[in-house]
């Protein structure tokens, strides 16, 4: 890979081929059957998918990439560093190499680089079947921001090719998606919210918003797809259940397409190595500001409050 070209556009280009390959892994482990999964803490579930999703694209990129952060989801997986060379990629996406580097990126080194990385995007729809809910997500941040993110869909089925299963969706600020073509927004309020972890604030938020109708799927990184595929018009989710592996591709993509997502305050997540995990404040996310502004102001003050306050 010629090193004229941006570190960033090198990163997505690179992370575009590894998503690809950690997808094939994904598949690979549930066509044998032998998911081993381990509950972390409650309904917070890990299989071998996630364990050897992550081993691949760490490795990949770390091979590529030595002094960038890497940060997965799955804490220090079993034999991290013994990865089998089929998993290893050092391909790079032909179309992101030749993208124009936004000129605030261009001068980035590896070090000011943090790279966030959920292996497994919907777990638990994984283990119970609703394939066409997991997503591998890598998220780019250059000083705390998302400025760059890959979703790869292992179980995505492309229309007239049947011998081609998955695909991948990339954004970078300022140039806009890849992948697919954005579409805009229903006519109607449609939300798109959690699957599997509801509670009472999570729906008093969903109640005030007066929508047409509510979408309940699982995966950060599926819900933020349902808004750029013109499915959903806002996705809300008032619970401290998301990570900064969940929402930073998902970010860096949908404000390259001209979206917002936030936590229910309307503040800004950050996205630095030293940053806490958890979304505490929860996620609001909408195609436009526009709507995104309006959602903010459905949600009561009470309500922002009681999260805030968690």
């Amino acid at each position: 890979m010629s090193t004229s070209v941006p570190l960033i556009v090198r990163l997505l280009a690179s992370s575009v081929s590894v998503a690809g390959r950690a997808g094939k892994i994904v598949r690979d482990v549930m066509s044998k059957g032998e998911l081993g999964i381990v509950e972390k803490a409650k309904d917070d579930y890990q299989t071998e998918a996630d364990r050897s999703a992550q081993r691949c694209i760490i490795a990949s990129l770390s091979a590529q990439y030595p002094k960038i952060n890497i940060i997965g989801e799955e804490d220090n997986p079993d034999n991290e560093g013994d990865v089998c060379s089929d998993w290893l990629t050092i391909d790079a996406d032909k179309e992101v190499l030749r993208l124009e580097c936004p000129s605030e990126l261009q001068g980035i080194k590896e070090e000011d680089i943090v790279v966030w990385v959920d292996p497994l995007d919907g777990t638990s729809e994984y283990t119970q079947g609703f394939l066409e809910h997991v997503t591998v997500l890598i998220g780019i941040s250059v000083n705390e921001k998302p400025v760059a993110g890959v979703i790869h869909q292992p179980y995505y089925k492309n229309v007239g090719s049947e011998n081609k299963t998955g695909r991948t969706i990339w954004g970078l600020q300022e140039i806009g998606v890849g992948g697919f073509t954005p579409a805009p927004p229903p006519n109607s309020l449609i939300i798109t919210t959690t699957r599997s972890h509801s509670n009472p604030v999570v729906e008093k938020a969903l109640q005030v918003m007066n929508a047409s109708q509510i979408l309940r799927v699982g995966g950060a990184g599926f819900k933020v797809l349902q808004l750029l595929e013109g499915k959903a018009s806002v996705y809300v989710f008032a619970s401290p259940g998301c990570k900064k592996w969940d929402t930073c591709a998902p970010e860096a993509i949908l404000s390259a397409a001209g979206g917002k997502l936030t936590d229910i305050l309307g503040h800004n997540y950050k996205y630095g190595a030293s940053e806490p995990r958890p979304n505490k404040t929860g996620v609001l996310a909408a195609v436009n500001a526009d709507l995104h502004n309006y959602a903010l102001n459905r949600i009561p003050q009470e309500l922002k409050e009681k999260l805030a306050n968690k």
